[in-house]
């Protein structure tokens, strides 16, 4: 499953600084995570969705939900 995780950001009025700085995750770690290309081995992973939940204040499951429904891009 490819993400479109820069146009989630933009849409939810995150940046990756933001994300990093609520969640506790280090800023390089998920500057590298989101900027990477994706492959079906190397798609996004928990700890970014964690990030991301975290972030907004929500649980994982609707950050996935909201990333399955309106951010998966075509292969």
């Amino acid at each position: 499953m490819r993400v479109n995780i820069k146009s989630y950001l933009a849409a939810n009025h995150l940046t990756i600084y933001r994300v990093a700085k609520i969640s506790g995750y280090g800023y390089t770690t998920l500057h590298k995570a989101f900027n990477k290309q994706q492959s079906s081995a190397t798609s996004l992973n928990l700890r970014d969705l964690d990030a991301i939940a975290k972030a907004q204040h929500t649980q994982m499951w609707q950050v996935l939900r909201e990333l399955e429904e309106n951010y998966l891009l075509d292969d």
